[in-house]
């Protein structure tokens, strides 16, 4: 499961901060609150029912006559109840209520001589029964005192708290998310800067700050920025004077080098051997200053492309007739795929990809050109032994040996064709990797963004 983000785990942890010291605040209230108002109630009803009780007392000395007319009189709620327990019988006043409700304690407690008082549910209503000796001790006093009006205000008071809690996690959660949001937009820039750097882009800079905290972060980062600049610059401007100061001696060794092949059979023995491999050698020297005059081009802060629609198909095809002379199978989905690249860097990811089959893997046996998930895949099979799988990186880098991983050939190559690759597949937002081939040998995958037909 992914872990969620800094932003949403702020939000959630001042959310729920909020409504847990909300919902603390929310229960001492209603405590003290609830407590208050039946404290209020239990000693309201206790003082009627003691008034009431003496009424009932002093009739009952005068005798019964009245006594009917008196507890009727006493009910002026009409919810309340009043029951008087006398011998075997029970005299009921008010609304009629089953006397086997009444809890066996309460009356006991009543009957030993001492008041009681206990909440209750009495026939669907809330009351407060209230129990307490006659006089004489010949009998039991009990009230019931409706408690619906303070059941309502709990439940009102229960209601808002709960309302209330609920509303304050939500208004910390949106708080903590617009907090973190405020927060966190100067790393969303430093984001934003670092990756356009990192995409080649080396004029990124952040604004200036002018909050205190972040004033250093700004400075730091547009200072590093430069300095990595400022040193790309001076790789690239080296690597460009050295490859051009090589092209005019570099040209000489070439001319010289094809007189001497052409006059190669015409030495003997060790002579022509040794020509051979100089020859060969002054190929793959011309080779490498060409590709590293393209790196150094690659890396030219600035360097501009020109995109437009192309036929992917069309460049395959061209370059494996070029090239190959038509003798590869070549694989084009239909319809044909087009991409939006540079023509000339994409040419160059081809013809590099051929050229590393041929001098390292025995030559490309097929070229094909797919559509895959809204992506536009080249695959360029080799029929050589295969990458080892713990080289299939080390392989893109600029200046890796053939030799060091695990050439496929005699030729050790310089490690500068892939990485051109690389690099240009890097600047169409593609990628390029290199698997296994079904049948053995070796397949370079680029994968870039197609055009929706």
């Amino acid at each position: 499961m992914p872990r969620p983000s800094l932003r949403w785990r702020v939000a959630a942890a001042l959310g729920i901060g909020s409504l847990l010291v909300t919902s603390l605040l929310a229960l001492a209230t209603w405590n003290l609150a609830s407590d208050y108002m039946l404290r209020q109630r239990v000693q309201a009803t206790t003082r009627q029912a003691e008034v009431n009780l003496r009424l009932v007392d002093e009739t009952l000395r005068k005798g019964s006559d009245g006594l009917t007319e008196l507890l009727t009189g006493l009910t002026t709620d009409p919810d309340s109840t009043i029951m008087l327990f006398r011998a075997d019988k029970v005299l009921t006043s008010g609304r009629q209520v089953d006397p086997a409700v009444l809890p066996a304690d309460l009356l006991s407690m009543a009957r030993d001589g001492v008041p009681a008082r206990q909440r209750l549910r009495a026939e669907g209503i809330p009351v407060m029964a209230v129990a307490q000796p006659l006089a004489d001790a010949q009998g039991l006093y009990v009230e019931l005192f409706p408690l619906v009006q303070l059941d309502r205000t709990f439940r009102f008071l229960s209601g808002v708290l709960i309302g209330v809690t609920v509303l304050s996690g939500l208004i910390g959660t949106t708080l903590g998310s617009w907090a973190s949001r405020r927060a966190l937009r100067p790393l969303i820039a430093l984001t934003a800067a670092a990756s356009r750097i990192a995409g080649g882009d080396l004029k990124a800079r952040l604004p200036d700050q002018a909050d205190p905290d972040l004033a250093p972060l700004a400075t730091t980062f547009n200072a590093t920025a430069d300095a990595l600049e400022q040193r790309v610059l001076r790789d690239a401007r080296f690597a460009s004077d050295v490859s051009h100061e090589l092209r005019s001696p570099l040209t000489t060794m070439v001319n010289a080098a094809a007189v001497l092949r052409r006059r190669q059979a015409e030495l003997p023995g060790t002579a022509g051997k040794a020509l051979g491999l100089l020859t060969s050698e002054v190929d793959r020297f011309a080779r490498m200053v060409i590709d590293l005059m393209e790196i150094s081009r690659a890396d030219q802060v600035g360097d501009q492309e020109d995109f437009e629609p192309l036929n992917l198909g069309d460049l395959v095809r061209g370059a494996a007739g070029h090239r190959l002379g038509g003798e590869v199978e070549v694989v084009v989905a239909s319809p044909p795929p087009v991409v939006f690249a540079d023509r000339r860097r994409l040419d160059r990811v081809i013809g590099n990809l051929i050229e590393n089959a041929e001098h390292h893997a025995g030559g490309a046996v097929r070229l094909a050109v797919l559509h895959h998930d809204g992506q536009v895949r080249l695959e360029v099979d080799d029929a050589g032994p295969g990458v080892p799988e713990d080289m299939r990186t080390q392989v893109f880098e600029r200046f890796t040996r053939g030799v060091r991983a695990g050439s496929r050939g005699a030729d050790s190559g310089s490690g500068l064709g892939l990485a051109l690759v690389a690099e240009h597949v890097r600047r169409h937002h593609g990628r390029v990797w290199v698997e296994d081939r079904p049948g053995g040998g070796a397949r370079f995958v680029v994968e870039i963004p197609g055009i929706t037909p």
